[in-house]
């Protein structure tokens, strides 16, 4: 099969290397903008004041430049030219009246007529050429216009801020000495249009920060109120859609997102709680019929079972409960320390325990330490070494619950936060053996939007990690 220059690499057409080059030009681009995002702000109001600011800076550079580079620069020299004329028309009249009475008629013309204060000097050399400013449109236009016009020896002096520009050619027998008002060669209005130019930006500025103010306010209070509902928290009393229609549309789906999300937790809860109340019922009439009952062994089997049904239904209980609804409150970690250092001793472990910032934070109160009680717990359970350190700095708390237990395995570190499962080895994670310890303690720590993470412990067991906002 033939191949076209298109295809052979090194070809005549689109060749192999011309080809990697363009693919390169995306992910060089790509490269390019991740780099610029890094130092981009990241808030949103920072972002828009970015948007409004920068064209204006831009649009101002550019008409800054077209300003200096055509105008400014095309008046200065018209002026230098028109300045430069009148000093060879002085040297025209000097040469065609050389003779000394006439010295003081010229003078006088020059500064009657052409505004121009001039002296004649004796026929000494120029003094040396000074320092040239670095960015001097003056300087560069009145020096090339003497040399076109006069085309003589002559020294210039437009440093410094001085309203007057001093020129002295060299005469045959003679210096002209030259003052010149500044005005009259250099357009020096410049900074007028500038002073214009920044105070218009600046009150359109003042226009249009409040301005972008007002819009963004109903996207933080939108953010607001997500988090706080992210975190199990009452929506903030203030918060309704308003702002662009975008915005409200996001604030009202956002509402009737969580009337949804509400709705279904209370039907779930209610029917959790109706059919563990059900079966509490019938649990109760097996009791009842169990002790009427004459023999003991035959009713010893059923008995324990009635018992483990029983604390399933208590397990279920508190998973529905889990997810209740209850005002957010403040939690004295202090105190809940203190308690479970008194179960430590009645259980005959060792504990340490470390807490480092505010021992209050704003949780809700019963589900947080349901939470607790259910890591903590269950590390009393299987180890006999504990440790407690919780870390509450910056709006967030963490709380590490490390032992020296049999652990779990890092391939079921995930699954054992699902609801029902119990491991076959090494450690239950629920009191009642029914799974749902770990399943609850996620649940409510989610609900105040964190999370809990397993993972190896310095003690040789489990450490428990539980991160929420506080």
């Amino acid at each position: 099969m033939a191949t076209t220059d298109m295809e052979r690499p090194g070809g005549g057409g689109f060749g192999t290397r011309s080809w990697r080059a363009l693919t390169a030009v995306p992910r060089s681009w790509n490269r390019f903008w991740r780099r610029v995002a890094l130092y981009m702000p990241k808030r949103l109001y920072a972002r828009s004041l970015l948007i409004v600011i920068t064209p204006m800076i831009l649009l101002q550079s550019v008409v800054a430049f077209v300003f200096m580079e055509r105008h400014w620069q095309t008046v200065t020299v018209r002026l230098s030219q028109a300045v430069t004329r009148d000093i060879a028309g002085i040297i025209d009249l000097l040469d065609t009246f050389p003779q000394p009475d006439s010295y003081a008629q010229i003078i006088r013309i020059a500064q009657e007529r052409m505004s121009l204060k001039i002296d004649l000097l004796p026929a000494e050399p120029l003094p040396p050429p000074g320092p040239k400013p670095f960015f001097s449109i003056l300087d560069q236009a009145l020096s090339s216009e003497i040399r076109k016009q006069i085309n003589k020896p002559f020294w210039l002096d437009t440093v410094g801020n001085s309203n007057i520009v001093e020129v002295r050619v060299q005469l045959d027998d003679k210096v002209l000495r030259v003052f010149v008002r500044r005005s009259q060669a250099y357009a020096s209005n410049t900074h007028i249009f500038l002073l214009w130019m920044v105070g218009t930006s600046l009150v359109l500025l003042t226009i249009a920060i409040p301005f972008l103010r007002n819009q963004i306010r109903p996207i933080l209070q939108l953010t607001e109120a997500a988090e706080s509902f992210g975190k199990g928290r009452p929506m903030p009393p203030n918060f309704r859609p308003r702002g662009a229609e975008e915005v409200r549309r996001a604030g009202f789906a956002f509402i009737q997102m969580r009337e949804r999300i509400e709705r279904q937790i209370d039907q779930r809860t209610a029917m959790l709680t109706g059919v563990s109340h059900d079966l509490r019922t019938i649990l109760t009439r097996f009791k009842l019929q169990l002790a009427l009952s004459g023999s003991k062994v035959d009713t010893e089997a059923l008995s324990q079972d009635v018992d483990d049904m029983q604390s399933m239904l208590e397990a279920y209980l508190a998973f529905a409960r889990g997810e209740a609804t209850e005002d957010p409150g403040r939690f004295d970690l202090t105190s809940y320390l203190d308690k479970i250092g008194e179960e430590a001793r009645l259980r005959k472990r060792k504990l340490k325990v470390t807490l480092v910032g505010e021992p209050e934070v704003h949780v809700r109160p019963n589900a947080f330490a349901r939470l607790l009680q259910n890591v903590v717990g269950n590390a009393f359970r299987y180890a006999k070494e504990v440790e407690v350190k919780a870390v509450h700095d910056r709006g967030m708390l963490v709380v590490m619950v490390d032992d020296n237990g049999p652990g779990i395995p890092e391939e079921k570190r995930e699954e054992v936060f699902k609801p029902f499962f119990r491991l076959d080895e090494a450690r239950n994670l629920d009191s009642t053996g029914t799974g749902l310890g770990l399943a609850v303690a996620r649940d409510i720590a989610r609900s105040h939007g964190g999370d809990i993470k397993l993972s190896d412990s310095p003690l040789g067991g489990l450490r428990a990690m539980i991160r929420v906002p506080a």
